[in-house]
C-alpha cells in the first residue's frame, strides 16, 4: 500500500475536506518531505490543472499523482450526472471526459463522487441511477483508451442516495470492468455495518482508498479502528492508495504529519 494526501485548487470547496489549499508546488514539496508517495489533486478543471504543468514538478520530487478528482463539476460548475436535463447530463459527462484525459497525461484515474447526483421531485430514484449507470459505462470506457480505470465513489445518505455503501456501489457498476470502487472509510463509518467485512466482501472491485478517520480528521484524530481496515486490505491483496481526504485542521502540516504517522504505525503492523 501507498500513501497520498489531497490538495484541493477549488476555492469554492474552500473549508471541504482537503489537506492542502491552492499552491500545488508547495504542496508537492511539502508531501515529498514529509514522505508521501503521492498527491491526489481536485482541479477546477482540467485546463487549469495543465497550465500549472505539474509534471515536471512531480517527475523533478519522485512524486506521484494517485488520483484526480471531478467534484468541481458539482461544487464549481453545478453539473451532475442525474440531472433532469438531458444537455446538463452530457455537459457534465464531457466535464468528467476532459478530466480523465488531463489526468492521464499525469497517469492517474479520475473519481466520480459528488457529481454522481442524486434524485430529486423531478427525476425518480431509479431513473438517477439509470442516468449514472450509462455515464460511468460511457466513462468507463473513455478511460480504458488511456489504460486508466474509472474510480466510483459511494457516498454517505446526506450527500447521495444513489450508492451508500460498497455494496450498493459493486451492483451500479456490475458490468462495467473499467470501473472500481473508491472506499472512503469516512463515508463507510456512517453506511457500513462492519467496514472490514465489506471491504473483504467487494475487494476484487476496489481501486483507491480515502483513509480518513470517523469524523473526517486525519487517522488518528477520531476512533477509527485502523487495525482491521487495513488487515482487511492486505486480504484482498490492496496495493493502491491510502489517500487522506481529511479536513486540514488543527492546520495542513499538523493533519500531514498525523496522517503519515498513521499510515505508517498502521503498514508497519504484522498480520
Amino acid at each position: 500500500m501507498k500513501s497520498a494526501i489531497t490538495l484541493s485548487l477549488v476555492e469554492e470547496a474552500r473549508g471541504g475536506p482537503f489537506v492542502f489549499w491552492g499552491d500545488a508546488k508547495n504542496a508537492i514539496f511539502q508531501a515529498k518531505q514529509l514522505g508521501f508517495d503521492a498527491i491526489e489533486i481536485f482541479p477546477p478543471d482540467a485546463d487549469s490543472l495543465r497550465h500549472l504543468f505539474l509534471d515536471k514538478v512531480l517527475a523533478d520530487m519522485g512524486m506521484s499523482v494517485a488520483a484526480v478528482g471531478t467534484g468541481a463539476g458539482w461544487v464549481k460548475h453545478r453539473l451532475q450526472l442525474a440531472d433532469e436535463d438531458q444537455i446538463v447530463r452530457q455537459r457534465a459527462v464531457d466535464f468528467i471526459k476532459t478530466i480523465i484525459d488531463c489526468a492521464a497525461e499525469l497517469g492517474a484515474p479520475a473519481i466520480i463522487g459528488s457529481m454522481q447526483g442524486r434524485s430529486s421531485q423531478a427525476v425518480r430514484k431509479e431513473t438517477a441511477n439509470a442516468y449514472l449507470r450509462d455515464a460511468l459505462d460511457t466513462l468507463g470506457r473513455h478511460a480504458a483508451q488511456y489504460d486508466k480505470v474509472l474510480l466510483f465513489e459511494p457516498l454517505n445518505r446526506y450527500e447521495t442516495d444513489q450508492a451508500n455503501t460498497l455494496d450498493q456501489g459493486l451492483a451500479l457498476i456490475e458490468g462495467m470492468p473499467n470501473v472500481r470502487l473508491l472506499a472512503d472509510l469516512f463515508h463507510m463509518n456512517i453506511e457500513e455495518a462492519d467496514i472490514a467485512s465489506s471491504i473483504r466482501r467487494t475487494g476484487h472491485a476496489i481501486g483507491h482508498v480515502h483513509f480518513a478517520d470517523t469524523n473526517r480528521m486525519a487517522v488518528g484524530f477520531g476512533h477509527l479502528d485502523v487495525p482491521h481496515i487495513i488487515s482487511a486490505l492486505r486480504d484482498i491483496n490492496y496495493s493502491g492508495y491510502l489517500s487522506a481526504e481529511v479536513f486540514s485542521k488543527p492546520d495542513a502540516i499538523q493533519a500531514a504529519q498525523k496522517t503519515i504517522d498513521s499510515y505508517r504505525a498502521a503498514t508497519a503492523q504484522v498480520g
